[in-house]
């Protein structure tokens, strides 16, 4: 009875230890491979997988992307500069199965391609390229690795460049050159500024000096409209006196005093014609009798009125 129950216990401990051999636990970031005396079977899924102890052995593929540092070297320029650069390549597996078998190691082969493709990509471009131009040499990397890395089942995806030092001298030379371009710039918006207050200002004194020039010409244009005004009012005054004389003339009751006025205020304005010659109207004589008597009139009545005041002042 003893016997029969060792051979019992031993059985249950053969079957334990069979079950658990047995049994593979695959991690949701993993793929497993099962190969059956040295020959690929299958592949495992995550979760809970078994297989045949003794015969199958499970290799675990991590699937998760992996981070490789590109160290950093010494790479020369199209234009014979030394400059150190450094990269950082992103990959993850996408075929456990050729990256199983294709490659020993495609973490390592990866960063010697990165270096190697690194030192040609810089090789072809100068300096001032490579410093301004980072976005082109990581999708020129991007795309050589990824090429490259297909047939072992691995995708790049993405190359980033850390730095890109270069020597010292050439670091000094560059930022006396980027502040001799700051001051050139400030320089010529120094001057475009003045160039521009002086612009303004001229424009101003234009402005000034055409609104000026209106203002007196409207001053003029008004006086002038004035003096029209006068003129025409004093000859529409002439010529209404002009048609009561020529009227009174006609109708036949002439006011000789009014005509003899009249022709006395001509005299002036006919002594000023330059004309070498000066007509006297027939009528002339008519008008000194007119005057004259018009004079002894005025006289007569200066005379009366001394007349009249003498007594009074006796």
């Amino acid at each position: 009875m003893t016997t029969v129950l060792i051979f019992i216990f031993v059985g249950a401990v053969f079957v334990f230890i069979l079950v658990g051999l047995s049994i593979r636990i695959i991690r949701p970031f993993e793929k497993g491979l099962v190969e059956r005396l040295g020959r690929f079977q299958r592949l495992l899924d995550p979760g809970l997988n078994m297989i045949f102890p003794f015969f199958d052995s499970v290799q675990k593929i991590d699937m998760r992307e992996v981070v490789l540092d590109v160290p950093s070297q010494l790479v020369i320029t199209k234009d014979n500069v030394s400059v150190e650069v450094d990269a950082i390549i992103y990959a993850q597996v996408t075929d456990p199965v050729r990256a199983k078998y294709e490659i020993k190691n495609y973490i390592l082969a990866a960063t010697k391609l990165a270096q190697t493709n690194l030192r040609n990509v810089i090789g072809e471009m100068d300096l001032d390229s490579c410093l301004s131009s980072r976005d082109n040499i990581n999708l020129q990397l991007r795309s050589v690795l990824d090429t490259a890395t297909d047939k072992w089942g691995v995708k790049v995806n993405r190359v980033e460049l850390q730095r890109i030092d270069p020597p010292r001298d050439i670091t000094e030379a560059m930022s006396r050159q980027m502040k001799a371009e700051r001051d050139k710039r400030a320089t010529i918006l120094d001057a475009e500024a003045l160039r521009q207050a002086d612009i303004t200002k001229a424009e101003g004194y234009k402005q000034a000096q055409i609104l000026s020039a209106e203002g007196e010409a409207e001053a003029v244009k008004k006086i002038a409209d004035a003096e029209r005004y006068r003129q025409e009012t004093v000859a529409l005054g002439e010529g209404k006196a002009i048609n009561t004389v020529f009227k009174a003339i006609h109708e036949g009751k002439p006011d000789e005093k009014l005509i003899t006025l009249k022709y006395l205020e001509m005299l002036p304005r006919l002594a000023d014609n330059k004309a070498n010659k000066l007509f006297i109207p027939y009528e002339a004589s008519a008008m000194i009798s007119s005057l004259a008597a018009l004079v002894e009139g005025i006289k007569g009545d200066t005379s009366t009125s001394n007349q009249v005041e003498e007594p009074n002042s006796t």
